[in-house]
């Protein structure tokens, strides 16, 4: 029991973060490193998100179009049964479409869909399998900005779709932040909870748990202990550490995280999703850092 209790509580952190980030984000680049240390996989990814925003005629009502590129550069030390060859150098590209407009007594409402790949290319061209869906739906109360509130917060509810990540199953979506104090602030819910200290006007320090990772397509398939075939990898790290913010603007920041990995499991899957060997499950150190430009 605890075991499903754990996985779908994982899948529903990871969807989570992409409903806000994929909606609230005009551009990001960044740069993921995890060492290998005491364990069996070390692991770069590059990641650049742009959006282009369309403002339509109804007041506060914007469509968005823009694209999700992510290499990923993963290494394995141990020997397995298997060609770890197949596993070193993963694409993933989606397509945004996303849509946000205004409903009554102040609530939002952002929609976005996202059709796109991840594979490893090794047959080089793309294959059936190697595509994916992904679609999110949120409401959003903002009152970070209204003046009339002695202490600003936001509300955030929804829901989240993906097959990029392995589970093939809507997942809800709760976020709650409030600035309390003019120098601190907080972000309670699932997929990620953090405690902010805003130092100034440009810096910022956070407090902060949540969840990475990714799932590709294996497009020739790996052979394990000469009976079962894996056609597909997930990684899925849980994180707690500590992010600074470097504000050039209130849209343009720059950010560096340095984190803990709290859980790792990396597991090569069958057809149908289900785990056939685990990979490394080491606790290790994360890092990363990157640039955004945001609404």
């Amino acid at each position: 029991m605890i075991k499903y209790t754990i996985k779908y509580l994982t899948a529903f952190l990871f969807f989570s973060t992409l409903a806000t980030a994929q909606l609230s984000d005009l551009a990001r680049v960044d740069f993921t490193y995890i060492p290998k240390g005491n364990s069996n996989v070390s692991y770069n990814r590059v990641r650049a998100l742009f959006n282009y925003s369309i403002k339509l005629k109804k007041e506060r009502t914007y469509l968005f179009l823009g694209l999700d590129y992510s290499h990923i550069d993963f290494k394995m030390e141990k020997n397995f049964s298997f060609d770890k060859n197949e596993l070193d150098d993963f694409q993933i590209l989606d397509l945004n479409i996303g849509f946000i407009t205004s409903l009554k007594n102040d609530w939002r409402i952002g929609l976005r869909i996202t059709p796109g790949f991840s594979s490893n290319l090794t047959a080089n061209d793309l294959q059936l399998d190697d595509i994916v869906f992904s679609g999110d739906l949120v409401f959003i109360k903002d009152k970070t900005k209204d003046e009339n509130v002695s202490k600003p917060y936001r509300l955030i509810l929804g829901v989240s779709y993906s097959e990029n990540r392995g589970y093939n199953f809507p997942l809800p979506y709760i976020s709650y932040y409030r600035k309390f104090h003019p120098n601190w602030s907080y972000n309670l819910g699932v997929p990620k909870t953090n405690f902010q200290y805003h130092l100034s006007e440009k810096n910022r320090f956070k407090l902060y748990a949540e969840l990475d990772g990714f799932s590709s397509n294996l497009q020739k398939g790996i052979l394990v202990d000469g009976t079962n075939v894996s056609k597909s990898i997930n990684m899925s790290l849980i994180l707690g550490g500590l992010e600074y913010e470097y504000h050039f603007t209130k849209n343009i920041l720059l950010y560096a995280r340095s984190s803990y990995i709290i859980s790792n499991t990396v597991h090569l899957r069958d057809k149908n999703r289900n785990n056939i060997i685990a990979l490394d499950d080491a606790n290790s150190y994360y890092f990363r850092t990157g640039f955004r430009l945001k609404i």
